[in-house]
Protein backbone atom coordinates (compact mmCIF):
# COMPACT_ATOMS: atom_id res chain seq x y z
CA UNK A 1 0.00 0.00 0.00
CA UNK A 2 2.94 2.33 0.49
CA UNK A 3 4.09 2.20 -3.13
CA UNK A 4 1.16 4.14 -4.67
CA UNK A 5 1.43 6.77 -1.96
CA UNK A 6 5.14 7.22 -2.56
CA UNK A 7 4.58 7.38 -6.28
CA UNK A 8 1.91 10.01 -5.80
CA UNK A 9 4.22 12.09 -3.62
CA UNK A 10 7.00 11.83 -6.19
CA UNK A 11 4.66 12.92 -8.98
CA UNK A 12 3.47 15.91 -6.90
CA UNK A 13 7.08 16.90 -6.28
CA UNK A 14 7.87 16.74 -9.98
CA UNK A 15 4.83 18.84 -10.84
CA UNK A 16 5.80 21.49 -8.31
CA UNK A 17 9.39 21.57 -9.48
CA UNK A 18 8.26 21.88 -13.09
CA UNK A 19 6.37 25.15 -12.61
CA UNK A 20 6.68 27.21 -15.78
CA UNK A 21 7.07 30.97 -16.19
CA UNK A 22 3.43 31.07 -17.32
CA UNK A 23 2.32 29.41 -14.08
CA UNK A 24 4.47 31.85 -12.14
CA UNK A 25 2.70 34.75 -13.83
CA UNK A 26 -0.67 33.49 -12.54
CA UNK A 27 0.69 33.14 -9.00
CA UNK A 28 -0.73 33.57 -6.40
CA UNK A 29 -4.23 32.13 -6.67
CA UNK A 30 -4.72 31.98 -2.89
CA UNK A 31 -3.39 33.57 0.28
CA UNK A 32 0.29 33.54 1.29
CA UNK A 33 1.69 33.13 4.82
CA UNK A 34 4.97 34.62 6.03
CA UNK A 35 6.29 32.91 9.16
CA UNK A 36 8.48 35.05 11.42
CA UNK A 37 10.41 33.96 14.50
CA UNK A 38 9.96 37.12 16.58
CA UNK A 39 7.14 38.73 18.53
CA UNK A 40 5.04 41.48 16.94
CA UNK A 41 6.21 45.07 17.12
CA UNK A 42 9.94 44.88 16.47
CA UNK A 43 11.73 46.31 13.45
CA UNK A 44 11.74 43.08 11.43
CA UNK A 45 8.08 42.43 12.19
CA UNK A 46 7.14 45.94 11.06
CA UNK A 47 9.15 45.58 7.85
CA UNK A 48 7.60 42.21 6.99
CA UNK A 49 4.09 43.50 7.69
CA UNK A 50 4.80 46.46 5.42
CA UNK A 51 5.85 44.10 2.63
CA UNK A 52 2.80 41.88 3.26
CA UNK A 53 0.44 44.84 2.98
CA UNK A 54 1.98 46.02 -0.26
CA UNK A 55 1.89 42.53 -1.78
CA UNK A 56 -1.75 42.11 -0.72
CA UNK A 57 -2.64 45.29 -2.59
CA UNK A 58 -0.55 44.32 -5.61
CA UNK A 59 -1.72 40.73 -5.93
CA UNK A 60 -5.29 40.99 -4.68
CA UNK A 61 -4.65 37.99 -2.41
CA UNK A 62 -4.11 38.11 1.35
CA UNK A 63 -0.49 37.95 2.52
CA UNK A 64 -0.51 37.39 6.28
CA UNK A 65 2.20 37.30 8.95
CA UNK A 66 2.41 34.35 11.35
CA UNK A 67 4.55 35.14 14.43
CA UNK A 68 6.19 32.05 15.95
CA UNK A 69 8.82 33.38 18.36
CA UNK A 70 11.19 31.47 20.57
CA UNK A 71 14.21 29.16 20.64
CA UNK A 72 16.50 31.39 18.55
CA UNK A 73 14.17 31.07 15.56
CA UNK A 74 14.12 27.27 15.61
CA UNK A 75 10.34 27.01 16.01
CA UNK A 76 9.67 29.16 12.98
CA UNK A 77 12.45 27.56 10.95
CA UNK A 78 11.18 24.03 11.54
CA UNK A 79 7.62 24.94 10.55
CA UNK A 80 8.77 26.40 7.23
CA UNK A 81 11.29 23.65 6.49
CA UNK A 82 8.44 21.15 6.77
CA UNK A 83 5.91 23.19 4.78
CA UNK A 84 4.81 22.37 1.24
CA UNK A 85 7.21 23.89 -1.33
CA UNK A 86 4.40 25.45 -3.33
CA UNK A 87 5.22 29.16 -2.89
CA UNK A 88 2.50 29.82 -0.31
CA UNK A 89 4.64 29.64 2.84
CA UNK A 90 7.62 31.95 3.31
CA UNK A 91 10.08 32.53 6.12
CA UNK A 92 11.28 35.92 7.39
CA UNK A 93 14.87 34.95 8.20
CA UNK A 94 17.81 36.55 9.96
CA UNK A 95 21.49 35.74 9.54
CA UNK A 96 21.29 33.68 12.75
CA UNK A 97 19.21 31.02 10.99
CA UNK A 98 21.97 30.33 8.48
CA UNK A 99 25.15 31.26 10.34
CA UNK A 100 25.49 31.19 14.13
CA UNK A 101 22.73 28.64 14.91
CA UNK A 102 24.72 25.87 13.21
CA UNK A 103 27.48 26.40 15.80
CA UNK A 104 25.25 27.04 18.83
CA UNK A 105 23.02 23.94 18.61
CA UNK A 106 23.93 20.26 18.28
CA UNK A 107 20.64 19.21 16.71
CA UNK A 108 18.94 21.77 14.51
CA UNK A 109 15.41 20.91 13.31
CA UNK A 110 16.43 22.16 9.87
CA UNK A 111 19.51 22.14 7.66
CA UNK A 112 20.84 25.69 7.15
CA UNK A 113 22.36 24.66 3.82
CA UNK A 114 19.52 22.68 2.26
CA UNK A 115 16.18 23.40 3.96
CA UNK A 116 15.35 26.72 2.28
CA UNK A 117 15.19 28.41 -1.11
CA UNK A 118 16.36 31.98 -0.68
CA UNK A 119 14.13 34.75 -2.04
CA UNK A 120 15.83 38.03 -1.14
CA UNK A 121 18.10 39.58 1.44
CA UNK A 122 16.05 42.65 2.43
CA UNK A 123 18.08 44.92 4.69
CA UNK A 124 21.11 45.02 6.94
CA UNK A 125 21.38 46.45 10.45
CA UNK A 126 24.97 47.22 11.37
CA UNK A 127 25.74 47.20 15.08
CA UNK A 128 27.22 49.97 17.21
CA UNK A 129 29.70 49.27 19.98
CA UNK A 130 27.60 50.70 22.80
CA UNK A 131 28.66 52.01 26.19
CA UNK A 132 26.95 53.51 29.19
CA UNK A 133 26.92 57.29 28.78
CA UNK A 134 28.81 57.85 32.04
CA UNK A 135 31.70 55.55 31.19
CA UNK A 136 34.99 57.45 30.73
CA UNK A 137 36.44 55.80 27.61
CA UNK A 138 35.16 57.48 24.46
CA UNK A 139 36.79 55.26 21.86
CA UNK A 140 37.69 51.62 21.36
CA UNK A 141 41.36 52.39 21.89
CA UNK A 142 40.63 54.11 25.20
CA UNK A 143 38.37 51.22 26.23
CA UNK A 144 41.06 48.61 25.64
CA UNK A 145 43.64 50.72 27.50
CA UNK A 146 41.27 51.19 30.47
CA UNK A 147 40.49 47.47 30.65
CA UNK A 148 44.17 46.60 30.66
CA UNK A 149 44.72 48.96 33.58
CA UNK A 150 41.86 47.35 35.49
CA UNK A 151 41.17 43.84 34.15
CA UNK A 152 37.60 42.60 34.61
CA UNK A 153 36.19 46.05 35.35
CA UNK A 154 33.95 46.15 32.28
CA UNK A 155 31.03 43.81 31.59
CA UNK A 156 29.06 43.48 28.38
CA UNK A 157 25.47 42.34 28.02
CA UNK A 158 24.66 39.47 25.67
CA UNK A 159 21.43 37.70 24.67
CA UNK A 160 22.74 34.21 24.01
CA UNK A 161 25.55 32.09 22.65
CA UNK A 162 26.55 33.28 19.22
CA UNK A 163 24.76 36.62 19.57
CA UNK A 164 26.53 39.72 18.17
CA UNK A 165 27.74 41.15 21.50
CA UNK A 166 29.33 37.89 22.55
CA UNK A 167 31.07 37.46 19.21
CA UNK A 168 32.35 41.02 19.14
CA UNK A 169 33.69 41.29 22.69
CA UNK A 170 35.18 37.80 22.77
CA UNK A 171 36.92 38.53 19.47
CA UNK A 172 38.24 41.72 21.07
CA UNK A 173 39.44 39.68 24.05
CA UNK A 174 41.19 37.25 21.74
CA UNK A 175 42.88 39.96 19.67
CA UNK A 176 43.93 42.29 22.50
CA UNK A 177 44.35 40.04 25.54
CA UNK A 178 41.59 41.86 27.41
CA UNK A 179 39.06 40.19 29.73
CA UNK A 180 35.71 41.83 29.06
CA UNK A 181 33.08 39.82 30.96
CA UNK A 182 29.82 38.60 29.40
CA UNK A 183 26.54 38.87 31.32
CA UNK A 184 23.59 36.95 29.81
CA UNK A 185 20.11 38.47 29.42
CA UNK A 186 16.90 37.18 27.84
CA UNK A 187 16.83 39.59 24.93
CA UNK A 188 17.99 42.83 23.36
CA UNK A 189 15.58 45.03 25.33
CA UNK A 190 16.74 43.79 28.77
CA UNK A 191 20.36 44.31 27.69
CA UNK A 192 19.72 47.93 26.70
CA UNK A 193 17.79 48.60 29.92
CA UNK A 194 20.69 47.22 31.95
CA UNK A 195 23.15 49.28 29.93
CA UNK A 196 21.24 52.51 30.50
CA UNK A 197 21.00 51.67 34.23
CA UNK A 198 24.80 51.04 34.35
CA UNK A 199 24.31 47.45 35.52
CA UNK A 200 26.65 46.63 32.64
CA UNK A 201 28.98 48.97 30.81
CA UNK A 202 28.98 47.63 27.25
CA UNK A 203 27.04 45.84 24.53
CA UNK A 204 26.12 46.28 20.88
CA UNK A 205 22.97 47.40 19.11
CA UNK A 206 21.70 48.84 15.85
CA UNK A 207 20.30 52.32 15.39
CA UNK A 208 16.89 50.69 15.07
CA UNK A 209 16.93 49.54 18.71
CA UNK A 210 19.37 51.99 20.34
CA UNK A 211 18.88 55.13 18.27
CA UNK A 212 16.61 56.92 20.74
CA UNK A 213 18.96 56.26 23.66
CA UNK A 214 21.90 57.49 21.60
CA UNK A 215 20.08 60.67 20.61
CA UNK A 216 19.02 61.25 24.23
CA UNK A 217 22.64 60.67 25.34
CA UNK A 218 21.60 57.84 27.63
CA UNK A 219 24.09 55.70 25.73
CA UNK A 220 27.13 56.48 23.62
CA UNK A 221 28.62 54.72 20.61
CA UNK A 222 32.36 54.05 20.65
CA UNK A 223 32.31 52.76 17.06
CA UNK A 224 30.14 51.09 14.47
CA UNK A 225 31.20 47.54 13.66
CA UNK A 226 30.80 47.95 9.92
CA UNK A 227 32.73 48.87 6.78
CA UNK A 228 31.13 52.32 6.49
CA UNK A 229 29.72 54.93 8.84
CA UNK A 230 26.07 55.28 9.78
CA UNK A 231 23.93 57.80 7.92
CA UNK A 232 22.08 58.60 11.16
CA UNK A 233 25.23 58.92 13.30
CA UNK A 234 27.97 59.96 10.84
CA UNK A 235 30.36 61.15 13.58
CA UNK A 236 30.80 57.62 14.94
CA UNK A 237 33.94 55.98 13.45
CA UNK A 238 33.98 52.46 12.09
CA UNK A 239 35.86 49.72 13.90
CA UNK A 240 38.33 49.69 11.00
CA UNK A 241 38.97 53.41 11.43
CA UNK A 242 39.45 52.77 15.14
CA UNK A 243 42.13 50.19 14.39
CA UNK A 244 40.08 47.03 14.93
CA UNK A 245 39.03 45.80 11.45
CA UNK A 246 38.38 42.27 12.73
CA UNK A 247 35.44 43.52 14.81
CA UNK A 248 32.29 43.07 12.75
CA UNK A 249 28.75 42.84 14.14
CA UNK A 250 25.65 42.81 12.03
CA UNK A 251 22.16 41.48 11.66
CA UNK A 252 20.46 41.07 8.33
CA UNK A 253 16.92 40.23 7.38
CA UNK A 254 15.66 38.26 4.41
CA UNK A 255 12.95 36.07 2.96
CA UNK A 256 13.11 32.38 2.10
CA UNK A 257 10.77 29.57 1.08
CA UNK A 258 10.91 25.82 1.71
CA UNK A 259 13.52 23.98 -0.34
CA UNK A 260 12.00 22.63 -3.53
CA UNK A 261 9.87 25.68 -4.21
CA UNK A 262 9.86 26.05 -8.02
CA UNK A 263 12.58 28.48 -9.15
CA UNK A 264 10.13 30.35 -11.38
CA UNK A 265 7.97 31.15 -8.35
CA UNK A 266 11.00 32.14 -6.27
CA UNK A 267 12.14 34.53 -8.99
CA UNK A 268 8.67 36.10 -9.32
CA UNK A 269 8.32 36.57 -5.56
CA UNK A 270 11.82 38.02 -5.35
CA UNK A 271 11.22 40.46 -8.20
CA UNK A 272 7.97 41.74 -6.68
CA UNK A 273 9.48 42.07 -3.19
CA UNK A 274 12.51 43.93 -4.55
CA UNK A 275 10.27 46.31 -6.46
CA UNK A 276 8.35 47.13 -3.26
CA UNK A 277 11.53 47.55 -1.21
CA UNK A 278 12.98 50.02 -3.72
CA UNK A 279 9.94 52.32 -3.75
CA UNK A 280 11.34 55.56 -2.19
CA UNK A 281 8.51 56.09 0.32
CA UNK A 282 8.60 52.47 1.45
CA UNK A 283 12.39 52.41 1.67
CA UNK A 284 12.50 55.51 3.84
CA UNK A 285 9.69 54.44 6.18
CA UNK A 286 10.72 50.83 6.75
CA UNK A 287 14.50 50.89 6.23
CA UNK A 288 16.06 54.35 6.19
CA UNK A 289 14.19 55.67 9.22
CA UNK A 290 15.73 52.89 11.32
CA UNK A 291 19.24 53.53 10.05
CA UNK A 292 19.28 50.20 8.24
CA UNK A 293 20.91 49.65 4.87
CA UNK A 294 18.77 48.65 1.92
CA UNK A 295 19.84 45.45 0.17
CA UNK A 296 16.86 43.99 -1.76
CA UNK A 297 18.99 41.25 -3.35
CA UNK A 298 18.30 38.56 -5.90
CA UNK A 299 18.16 34.93 -4.70
CA UNK A 300 21.65 34.30 -6.07
CA UNK A 301 23.04 37.36 -4.27
CA UNK A 302 21.52 36.17 -0.99
CA UNK A 303 23.12 32.74 -1.53
CA UNK A 304 26.50 34.39 -2.08
CA UNK A 305 26.16 36.56 1.05
CA UNK A 306 25.63 33.47 3.19
CA UNK A 307 28.61 31.68 1.61
CA UNK A 308 30.93 34.65 2.08
CA UNK A 309 29.94 35.39 5.68
CA UNK A 310 30.03 31.83 7.00
CA UNK A 311 33.86 31.72 7.41
CA UNK A 312 33.76 35.08 9.23
CA UNK A 313 31.15 33.89 11.71
CA UNK A 314 32.93 30.56 12.11
CA UNK A 315 36.12 32.33 13.20
CA UNK A 316 34.23 34.64 15.56
CA UNK A 317 32.39 31.67 17.09
CA UNK A 318 35.71 29.93 17.67
CA UNK A 319 37.13 33.08 19.31
CA UNK A 320 34.06 33.30 21.54
CA UNK A 321 34.45 29.70 22.66
CA UNK A 322 30.82 28.89 21.86
CA UNK A 323 30.01 25.21 22.34
CA UNK A 324 26.91 23.67 20.77
CA UNK A 325 24.11 23.00 23.24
Amino acid sequence: MLKPILQGSAILGLLLAAATPTQAQSYPDKGVKIVIGVTPGGGLDVLIRGIAQQLTERWGKAVVVDNRPGASGLIAAESVANAAPDGYTWFAVTDQIYLSNRFAFKNLPYNPDTSFANISLLARAEQFVLANAEMKPNSLGELVAAERQKPGAFAYGTWGDGSPPQLLYETLNKKTGTTFLGVPYKGVAPVLNALVANEIQLSVGSSGVAGQQLQARKLKALAIAAKSRSALFPDVPTTTEAGFPELQAFIWFGLAAPAGTPPALVEKISADVRDIMKQPAFAERFVGALGWKMVASTPAEMDETIRSELPIISEMIANAGVKPQ
